[in-house]
């Protein structure tokens, strides 16, 4: 009956020495598992550079388009550049044209008649009227000036529209993106304790 006893407590020690054990490396595979998962859905964080916004539209109001190049936009360049190159061209015009009118109408009114919108083509009688005469003049010279004056206003909002976009432009490229948004995405794990057999898929968290 004592050997019986012995026997038996013996058998029951080892038993509860080998559950442990075996329960150990089952949990300890599982973790394995759940870190490959893990690193597998590991996603490359950009790192964060608050002053990338204000480098972008310091470049552009240096030089327009160099904020674009800046953010890698290159194909907004010929964008940039048209609008703004349009527009100084526009304007270059039309204040040629109204400098030409002005001093036509100066030297006309002087008593000049040697402009060349006098007679245009040339071919003018002696003792002619002129092509365009004062009021003609007036009227050219400020139809120009009005027109230079409001291309003027849209290269500048051209070059105010370069700058807000390279600055948003690079405030958009650092939007967050990461692990602390509403929604989270990752494995998970369990152990039954009754049965000692693994329990592991996805997760799916909303935050709110």
């Amino acid at each position: 009956m004592l050997l019986l006893s012995i026997n038996f407590c013996f058998s029951q020690e080892e038993e509860e020495s080998v559950a442990p054990s075996k329960k150990d490396s089952i949990q300890s595979s599982i973790e394995e598992e759940v870190i490959i998962i893990e690193d597998s859905l590991l996603v490359e964080k950009k790192a964060f550079n608050p002053l990338a916004p204000s480098k972008a539209a310091f470049y552009s109001a240096i030089l327009p388009g160099l904020g674009q190049i800046y953010n890698k936009r290159y194909w907004k360049l010929p964008i940039v550049w048209g609008a703004i190159g349009g527009s100084v061209y526009m304007y270059t015009w039309n204040n040629d044209n109204y400098q030409q009118f002005r001093t036509a109408f100066k030297r006309r009114q002087a008593g000049f008649t040697d402009d060349k919108f006098y007679d245009i083509n040339g071919d003018n009688a002696a003792g002619a009227d002129p092509d365009l005469d004062l009021e003609d003049l007036e009227y050219q010279q400020e139809r120009f000036q009005r027109d230079r004056d409001l291309w003027l206003v849209v290269s500048i909002g051209m070059y105010a529209l370069n700058i807000i976009d390279a600055n948003v432009d690079a405030h958009l490229q650092q939007f967050n993106i990461d692990d602390d948004l509403s929604i989270d995405f990752k494995p998970y794990f369990d152990l039954n304790q009754v049965t000692n057999t693994p329990n592991y898929g996805m997760a799916l968290t909303f935050k709110f």
